[in-house]
């Protein structure tokens, strides 16, 4: 059995905890694409919901103190009860507030996915990469190198997201080539993506390739995102956000293993 078809024969309980922009859109998307999920935010209550959740998935992108705070205990009961946990950087780099408590969480959890544009994940390792807003910008060092070196450094699975999404565990690394430019006009497509991560994440049993999960997780995601492009044209990306959803449910794994465009490249420091 398939990964994807593990999700939606498990659906898992991904907890969320996201920003305010994105969380009709990831509740909607997971319920799609076959998981459960909760979007709980309250102190009195996350620590409860970690630890009771299939994956925990923690989205930086709108921040305040008392949401900074939610994400805290949500990952520690996480990682008490052995609940993998993605963390998502929205714009780190942008700010200094965004930086400083990316760069804090890292410290503090134990983090089974980092999922970020380069910008982004640069800027968790103390790394310099242009950012506009959470947009990553032009930068001179190596994707694949820097993506090695955050998986080495932190000790988890990372995923940087871009015109070809690269996922390691800085010793194996894919390249995943799925996807499409549509993305980019879809707010919250990529925190979606964690969020898409976390289900997998979920479903991975003690003895399953975790990395190999997250791979086939990227590349799901990015083949409804052609299918959904394909399907509606030129018409905008109001459409292609509604038929985005409609993929995410429609997109079997034969369609999957037929269209994924995976690459392992063998030795992952280089």
């Amino acid at each position: 059995m398939s990964y994807l078809e593990r999700v939606r024969t498990r659906n898992p309980l991904v907890h969320n905890i996201t920003n305010l922009v994105v969380a009709p859109f990831t509740a909607n998307g997971l319920l799609a694409l076959g998981a459960s999920p909760f979007m709980a935010y309250a102190h009195e209550e996350v620590a409860d919901v970690a630890r009771m959740a299939g994956a925990v998935v923690l989205n930086i992108g709108t921040l305040d103190e008392r949401v900074v705070q939610s994400i805290r205990l949500a990952g520690q009961s996480a990682n008490a009860h052995h609940v993998p946990v993605v963390l998502d950087p929205v714009g780190a780099g942008a700010t200094t507030y965004r930086t400083d408590t990316a760069q804090m969480l890292v410290r503090e959890l134990h983090l089974t996915v980092l999922r970020g544009n380069i910008a982004e994940v640069a800027h968790v390792i103390g790394v310099p990469w242009t950012i506009k807003g959470v947009d990553a910008g032009a930068g001179e060092g190596d994707r694949i190198d820097i993506a090695e070196r955050a998986a080495q450094q932190l000790g988890c699975i990372v995923v940087i997201t871009g015109q070809n999404d690269i996922i390691t565990d800085g010793l194996r690394t894919f390249l995943a080539n799925n996807g499409h430019p549509m993305l980019t006009q879809v707010t919250g497509a990529g925190c979606l993506l964690s969020s898409v991560i976390g289900a997998f994440a979920a479903i991975a049993d003690q003895d399953d390739d975790l990395l190999s999960c997250v791979a086939e997780a990227v590349a799901f995601y990015g083949v409804a995102a052609e299918q959904a492009a394909a399907r509606t044209g030129d018409q905008g990306p109001g459409s292609f956000q509604i038929e985005l959803l409609n993929q995410l449910a429609q997109v079997t794994p034969a369609h999957l293993l037929q269209h994924a465009q995976i690459h392992e490249i063998r030795g992952g420091v280089r």
